[in-house]
């Protein structure tokens, strides 16, 4: 019963017909076969695409898409929206789907919620400097029974800061009930849990949630290239705990843990520009102004101690 679409974007009967006049137009076909029986947040379950483009094929998810309306009245942002898609054909397929499919939490600048968007629009920075656009970060310290902190090389696919080396993992809360959640910043950490799992294969019984602390919170902004960049409130979460790491290539190019005197070294090639070494700038930020003070309280097993999550610390 399912239908199959085959959409010709290089080659086929009009070779002139863009990626997205061929979607918009396949996808019309389909809803005056089923007789404009659409579902209105995607396609029906019997419908089923095949792109031979060399690009891949990406439905983007709106808030409010049909993408069953006839061509005459279809939005103007929905076609907008595809070409943007097909503009950004060089992107990794998996990092064009976390892009579009990803809810970030836009905050102020006190950390109050104000909204959400796409994880594509939150690192624009066009959006960032024009509707100084925020949203809530996370960065994992994460360091072994040896007291060594484990860091990851940023793969050479990631849209922002490819191949640099930061903290065990960073990334964002999504805008879902179990990452919103205040008390006791429980939402952060609960998207800690599950990016530790995403990228680097943690079982969430070796990190436990409530052995996640919560360390501090700082406000920063960084250009990647002319096109991407950060501007995040990012929460620092330290945990101590021995763990079975088992990268996720798509997400993680290198992993290796390092003593004080390694990351001293580490952060000297950087500034020489030595072997390539580059570090992300949130990291260095927390390298210059809090790490190793912290990193004496790992040691000590009094990193409560050391917790301030009353102030928002604003670095450059």
């Amino acid at each position: 019963m399912g239908i199959r679409l085959r959409i010709f974007c290089e080659r086929g009967r009009n070779p002139r017909m863009s990626a997205s006049a061929s979607l918009l137009r396949a996808l019309y076909a389909v809803r005056s076969g089923l007789g404009g029986r659409g579902r209105r947040r995607g396609v029906p379950t019997a419908v089923s695409f095949t792109s031979t483009a060399r690009f891949p094929l990406l439905l983007h998810r709106r808030r409010s898409p049909s993408f069953f309306r006839p061509l005459s009245s279809a939005p103007a942002d929905e076609a907008v929206a595809l070409e943007r898609d097909a503009a950004d054909a060089s992107m990794d397929a998996v990092q064009r789907r976390l892009m579009f499919e990803d809810e970030c939490i836009l905050v102020d600048e006190h950390d109050n919620v104000v909204g959400h968007d796409s994880k594509y629009n939150c690192h624009l920075m066009e959006k960032i400097e024009s509707e100084n656009m925020l949203h809530r970060a996370f960065s994992v310290f994460l360091f072994n029974s040896k007291f060594e902190l484990l860091l990851q090389q940023r793969s050479a696919t990631k849209v922002t800061f490819p191949l640099v080396w930061t903290n065990a993992c960073c990334s964002h809360p999504l805008y879902r009930e179990s990452e919103l959640i205040e008390e006791d910043f429980l939402g952060v950490r609960n998207a800690a849990q599950r990016k530790l799992f995403d990228e680097l294969g943690i079982q969430g019984e070796e990190i436990p949630v409530d052995q996640i602390v919560s360390l501090g919170r700082i406000l920063y902004k960084a250009p990647s290239d002319g096109k991407w960049g950060e501007h995040e409130l990012d929460y620092l979460l330290f945990i101590v705990s021995d763990v079975n790491l088992n990268p996720n290539p798509d997400e993680v190019a290198g992993v290796k843990y390092v003593n004080r005197d390694q990351l001293r070294e580490l952060v000297r090639k950087a500034d020489a520009g030595e072997d390539g070494i580059k570090l992300s700038p949130w990291f260095r930020l927390v390298v210059n102004n809090f790490l190793f003070k912290w990193w004496d309280h790992v040691e000590r097993g009094t990193l409560q101690e050391a917790a301030d999550m009353k102030t928002i610390h604003k670095l450059t």
